[in-house]
């Protein structure tokens, strides 16, 4: 199992374009050690085919640039073809969904998805009715946290939805999200390879880290984590005004209760962090945080970064 990071940024990608924040700016003038970054997406391979973990906004450009998710002529049909079988959406944020829009081009794929987030973008949004012009154009397969799913055409991988302690985004109603399970607003996967039993945990949002996320932690061979930022009060004080990064869903990296410390002493998995948003100090290379943080074990994400299990 092949597992690339096709993106590795929070949404709105680094730089972001309407921020002028003290990375956005340096990466911009050259003066930052540091690279570009677009929006999280990971993608999941067997031999040719593929699974994408999520559908970020700057899927396009991530498919062209990955010679193994571009089409390749069969001779059933020589002009349309792709190895991307589908996709597993993680939430209902739309840096995570709207790349589903860019895969409209009347080719079938399966969407893996709660039945509370396909509600939301089957019901409340008329924009994603285009993904069901022709019969069958998109299969949408219910998960269900905890409840191990296969994907159809891989049948080499397990995938085991993981709930997550976090609420849907805020451009849901209170009236629909009173209508919805709590527990399938936010999921991370976990993800095995039955020929090595080699298995991964992506947590794209990570709100907290209770005692069972721990031993699944510990039991998994390559964890891509949630880093968007680095402490609690990091966009209040950037902007001088909004949410804290608990407020928004996201367990800041630093402090006695970050990530960083709460996972200094795990050894088995090979440590990622990934969805790291604009601000997030980490993303500069000659920062004392990106050294503490490979001082820990951890790797920062990157684009076109690689691993396999």
């Amino acid at each position: 199992m092949r597992v690339k990071v096709l993106g590795s940024a929070a949404g709105g990608g680094f730089p972001q374009w309407n921020c002028a924040c003290s990375n956005c700016s340096r990466l911009r003038q050259g003066t930052l050690k540091g690279k570009p970054r677009s929006q999280t997406q990971v993608a999941i391979g067997v031999g040719e085919r593929w699974l994408l973990l999520d559908a970020s906004p700057d899927l396009r450009w991530q498919i062209e640039s990955t010679p193994e998710l571009t089409p390749k002529p069969t001779e059933n049909d020589p002009a349309r073809q792709t190895p991307i079988l589908g996709a597993v959406l993680t939430c209902a944020d739309l840096d995570r969904v709207l790349g589903i829009l860019l895969l409209r081009e009347f080719q079938p794929f399966t969407i893996y998805v709660t039945d509370s987030v396909h509600r939301i973008l089957s019901e409340d949004n008329s924009m994603f009715r285009m993904l069901h012009r022709t019969d069958r154009q998109v299969l949408w397969q219910p998960i269900t946290p905890g409840k191990v799913f296969e994907v159809a055409g891989m049948p080499e991988i397990r995938c085991e939805p993981v709930a997550m302690a976090a609420s849907y985004p805020e451009y849901v109603s209170a009236e629909r999200r009173s209508q919805l399970a709590r527990n399938e607003a936010v999921i991370g996967l976990r993800i095995e390879d039955t020929a090595s039993a080699r298995k991964m945990l992506y947590l794209p949002s990570l709100p907290q880290l209770d005692d069972a996320l721990m031993q699944q932690i510990s039991n998994c061979d390559l964890l891509l984590a949630d880093s968007a930022f680095w402490d609690n009060e990091e966009l209040v004080r950037v902007r001088g005004s909004g949410r804290s990064a608990k407020e928004m869903g996201h367990l800041p990296v630093s402090g006695p209760d970050g990530t960083l410390e709460r996972l200094r002493s795990a050894t088995r998995p090979q440590k990622v962090y990934i969805h790291i948003n604009n601000t997030n100090p980490i993303l500069d290379e000659a920062s004392p945080e990106f050294k503490q943080v490979k001082k820990a074990g951890f790797t920062v994400a990157r684009d076109g970064m690689e691993f396999e299990l």
